[in-house]
């Protein structure tokens, strides 16, 4: 008995500790400086965009010490006019600064549930919070676009029609040595990829040939506690790349400003990774590539640059038009989405170490959605689930616990007896044991074993952005905290009435501890999201009932 007390009691307090050490995790990244003292055209606006002179362009592979002929243009103080772009999913800002895009709104993604009509904005070029595409092309024997070349359009706004599966968005620049170059974005109907293809046209007398780098910018700014005065949940934010020989990897704003990101490889992308979304730049023509990084202002206030650029030359020859494709994906994280993009893209899905039972977790419960039609009704159902399946380890495991409940009596007699002759009391004890037939470590195993599984549902929970704004009776969004704390409350008090069904714990210590867990509980609870919370909700519901008929028929048939 003593034992499987024990048991739990270091499971619960390994709980605690681990929720605490997440709402520290936001140290573990370098700490966000307000971005006031990033080069813009008007430092005491921080709402205008960064001026691109300070912009980083990568080196064109054939000289990878010789930076890239920049072209001789006027200073670009902002991104200059737009262009806007709307589709089914989507509404693009595009500048003819680099006809690069600088803001991405998702229209099926509301800001709040409060202002549906609001979308959520992914991508800014606007400070604080920087986050936006630079792309462009590199070379050393012509003048070469990149992401401060001023291209025009012969429109300022696009729309997707009804009808229509796709719609292209063209810019033009012509350099002054004979070489007219094309940029041109596709949009497909319900896509969150988007095509980026350069035409170019070479009508000077010499072979032309270039390369071409693709690159996200990005800013590191503190996000509002989602778990009050206990911090953020523990969502990733940063780099991450995917390689045939390495597979995913995670090149964070502190791997950045230690040391830049140099990789060549034939395939793979490279991306930006947040809580829910990501952007993802999926190379398209032959390899092998480099990925990259490089860090603005690093000891002041960092502009995170992450991105890749082709080793190979694309070659045109005098008097042809040749091509260079890219791909990039702006958007959630669905599962089904980013299986289609990309090998590897679904690990972009944070599980952690516990991957390999979170992602059927996820499968089921997607499946419960699809029938029940709703995220809440889901989490209930897959929750009984898991409990059917653990069910015999589970009964064991209450079974012991309810036997040990009925020696409570000789327990305590025997502690009278023997006061504090610790080893007698022990051996004594085990002497009860083995009468009653009784395994104190019974309960032990079946805990241990659904500990992982119980971890890894967490992850699903958390990580899953079908669950973002996700509603359940009084509940509108599964993802953020009750606004009532109904839950909370709900589980406080199954926690102690499950504490009821089980043997106290003979020391006076352990028993004050485990009193306090379910007030400690409740507090974190409090913040967490309304979908774990159910979980854990309906987990200690079903327990109680399942622990309650078990000490019942053991009782009867004592």
């Amino acid at each position: 008995m003593m034992e499987t007390q024990k048991l739990i009691l270091y499971v619960a307090l390994g709980l605690v500790l681990m929720l605490l050490w997440q709402s520290w995790l936001n140290y573990s990244q370098p700490p966000p400086i307000p971005a006031t003292g990033i080069s813009s055209s008007d430092p005491s606006n921080p709402s205008t965009p960064v001026n691109s002179e300070d912009s980083y362009v990568p080196s064109a592979p054939s000289n990878p010490d010789q930076p890239a002929k920049a072209q001789e243009l006027e200073t670009v103080e902002s991104v200059g006019a737009t262009v806007e772009v709307i589709t089914d999913l989507y509404r693009v800002t595009i500048g003819m600064v680099g006809a690069d895009i600088r803001k991405v709104e998702l229209l099926d993604y509301p800001l709040t549930v409060e202002n549906p009509d609001e979308p959520l904005a992914l991508m800014v070029s606007e400070l604080p919070d920087l986050f936006y595409v630079e792309t462009g092309l590199l070379g050393r024997d012509f003048q070469y676009p990149n992401h401060k070349t001023e291209f025009v359009s012969s429109k300022s706004e696009y729309i997707l029609s009804g009808s229509d599966g796709s719609l292209d968005v063209a810019f033009e620049w012509s350099a002054s040595d004979g070489v007219t170059y094309k940029k041109i974005y596709k949009f497909l109907r319900n896509s969150y990829e988007i095509d980026i293809n350069y035409e170019i046209l070479n009508k000077s007398g010499s072979v032309w040939n270039g390369y071409q780098y693709s690159q996200f910018v990005r800013t590191l700014v503190e996000e509002e506690g989602s778990l009050g005065f206990l911090g953020r949940l523990p969502s990733y934010k940063g780099g991450a790349i995917f390689t045939p020989e390495e597979k995913f990897e995670k090149y964070d704003f502190g791997d950045m400003v230690d040391e830049d990101l140099k990789r060549v490889t034939e395939t793979g992308w490279v991306s930006m990774l947040q809580h829910y979304f990501v952007g993802a730049w999926l190379p398209q023509q032959e390899g092998p590539y480099e990925f990259y990084s490089s860090v603005a202002n690093a000891n002041t206030n960092p502009i995170y640059r992450i991105g890749y650029k082709t080793l190979t030359p694309t070659v045109v020859e005098p008097g042809t038009t040749g091509s260079m494709t890219n791909r990039i994906f702006i958007g959630p994280k669905e599962q089904d989405r980013l299986a289609e993009a990309a090998e590897g893209m679904k690990l972009t899905i944070d599980y952690g170490w516990l991957t390999i039972v979170s992602a059927p977790l996820f499968v089921i419960l997607n499946w419960f959605f699809k029938v029940l039609g709703n995220w809440g009704w889901a989490i209930i159902f897959l929750t009984l689930l898991i409990k059917l399946v653990f069910f015999p380890l589970s009964a064991a495991s209450y079974k012991s616990m309810a036997k040990m409940k009925n020696l409570q009596p000789r327990m305590k007699t025997l502690k009278e007896r023997y006061g504090e002759d610790r080893q007698k009391f022990q051996q004594e004890m085990m002497k009860i044991y083995k009468e009653e037939k009784i395994n104190p470590l019974g309960g032990c195993l079946p805990i241990l074993i659904q500990i992982p599984v119980f971890i890894a549902l967490y992850w699903v929970l958390l990580e899953s952005v079908e669950l973002r704004q996700a509603n359940w009776f009084w509940l509108t969004d599964l993802s953020v905290q009750d606004p009532f704390y109904i839950l909370p409350i709900i589980m406080g008090v199954s926690m102690i009435l499950q504490q009821k069904l089980n043997p106290a714990p003979m020391d006076e210590m352990q028993k004050k501890i485990m009193m306090a867990l379910p007030f400690v509980f409740t507090i974190f609870f409090l913040f967490f999201p309304s979908g774990l919370v159910l979980y854990w909700v309906v987990n200690n519901i079903l327990s109680i009932a399942q622990q309650w008929v078990i000490t019942k028929k053991i009782t009867e048939n004592k």
